[in-house]
């Protein structure tokens, strides 16, 4: 009985101090949670007037790094027929993707941002309209430097604009050599004047993470435009100062940075 009596205490003690041993452990079992893998597919969408080539040079470096990119070349026609590109392409990623969309391409990434693949937003110098707005209202609130200037935007008797071949180089391209600017000024994809007064009917931004990059001096697009966009949806946000409309072509070292941020952090 002696024997049984100084035991059972002793078997309590032990059973107390095993517990306290094992639980932290336990706990800290539960409250560990392995680090989600950066995103490797980055889908790349283009704006108006341009195609996807000028997106060589982000491709250049966004492949170097190990990642699978893919690019949208849309038709421009209407803003679902560009929807519907993006999202053709988004169907042949084979996981989470990062969606990246350059001037017009912004409102073609925040309507076929939805799709299930995409699990953030990158928005280089572009729109970001919200639901049941367009991009064309939203630019008269604070208006660019082009849309100021009589005769910049041309448009065809079809309903086709087309930025006027004299104005593209100081207006689009101004820190691309000259050379270049000339040549993306005759090889314009006309677009119709559709795609900017058409409302959305979906907007990624309020659910998905997103990545904005203010140009600091952007013509297409008022850069206090894009930090509103940006602000509005809560984006992180990069200005790079004194770059021109065409950031993705001139800085693609830096746009390059943001897409691999966000593809990092995109899922954490």
């Amino acid at each position: 009985m002696k024997f049984s009596t100084v035991a059972a205490p002793v078997l309590a003690l032990s059973t107390i101090v095993s517990a306290s041993l094992f639980a932290p452990t336990a706990a800290l079992a539960q409250d560990t949670h392995p680090a989600a893998a950066p995103v490797k597919n980055i889908v790349l969408v283009h704006g108006a007037w341009v195609d996807g080539s000028g997106w060589k040079p982000v491709y250049d470096i966004l492949t170097k790094d190990g990642y699978h990119v893919s690019l949208v070349q849309e038709p421009l026609t209407s803003l679902a027929d560009d929807v519907t590109a993006t999202k053709r392409v988004l169907d042949l990623q084979n996981g989470p993707t990062i969606l990246v969309g350059h001037s017009y391409g912004g409102s073609i990434i925040t309507e076929a941002g939805v799709h299930p693949n995409v699990v953030g937003l990158v928005y280089v110098a572009a729109h970001a309209p919200a639901v049941g707005e367009d991009e064309g209202a939203l630019g008269k609130g604070k208006p660019s430097y082009t849309a100021q200037q009589p005769g910049a935007i041309e448009k065809t008797p079809d309903g086709y604009t087309y930025l006027n071949p004299a104005d593209f180089p100081k207006d689009f391209a101004a820190d691309l050599p000259i050379a270049q600017a000339k040549f993306e000024a005759h090889s314009q994809m006309l677009t119709a004047a559709q795609v900017f007064t058409t409302p959305l009917t979906a907007a990624a931004w309020t659910t998905k993470p997103s990545w904005g990059i203010v140009a600091g001096n952007d013509k297409i697009i008022n850069p206090d435009l894009e930090r509103w966009y940006y602000a509005r949806a809560h984006s992180h946000t990069t200005v790079i100062p004194g770059a021109s409309h065409s950031v993705y072509e001139s800085r693609p070292q830096q746009v390059a940075a943001v897409i691999e941020d966000a593809a990092k952090h995109a899922q954490q």
